[in-house]
């Protein structure tokens, strides 16, 4: 079975090499959603044999979870620079939340794997807790000395995080049902309110 390499030991044309490599994954999802992302069609388009992606990527969801990893990433970055800035802790925390809906949206192929990346057993864990740990810091005003949400320790046993954790899934859930036409933004957003009005009451 093929071991993903470790991204910290990668020299540079490596981490340039993995990096078009999960471009190249998200341009065919955005087209075509998860099933565009054959691994075949990837090595392909990102000039790479498909060995050598399956050195980086061992399997479709490892790829999966990279492309969406970088919008997590990007979704982070823009709330560095630009904090939310209401008052309250479920104020703060709903900016995240319809900040990373509109940005997906824009992009409904990609918001698709996203959501199939969280509901997939094997990585539903480390994802759901990357946003779970961004509302949680947010919502506390905790993003840190420099501004990085990794320069903050969480507490994932204390109750603020876990009511933090529920209003994560109160999002995922939301965004399965804008998927599905059922939803629009606006009726998302009040629901994410009225949600966090009551998870977050008492941080």
């Amino acid at each position: 079975m093929a071991v993903q390499a470790p991204i910290g030991t990668m020299t540079r044309s490596q981490t340039q090499r993995r990096r078009r490599i999960v471009q190249t994954a998200a341009a065919l999802a955005v087209r075509g959603g998860v099933e565009a992302m054959q691994m075949r069609s990837v090595a392909e388009r990102a000039g790479v044999a498909l060995g050598t992606l399956y050195r980086y990527f061992p399997s479709k969801m490892d790829l999966v979870v990279a492309v969406v990893t970088e919008e997590l990433d990007l979704l982070e970055g823009g709330i560095v620079r630009r904090p939310p800035t209401a008052d309250d802790p479920s104020g703060r925390a709903v900016d995240v939340l319809l900040r990373a809906t509109r940005g997906l949206m824009r992009e409904p192929e990609l918001a698709d794997a996203l959501v199939r990346s969280l509901i997939m057993a094997e990585v539903k864990i480390e994802l759901d807790v990357r946003i779970s740990d961004l509302v949680w810091r947010v919502a506390t005003g905790n993003l840190g000395d420099g501004g990085s949400p990794d320069d903050t320790e969480v507490d994932r046993d204390s109750t603020g995080y876990v009511l933090a954790g529920a209003l994560t899934s109160v999002w995922i859930f939301e965004l399965v049902e804008i998927l599905k036409g059922r939803r629009d933004i606006e009726e998302v957003e009040g629901r994410l309110r009225t949600a966090a009005d009551r998870l977050l009451a008492s941080f």
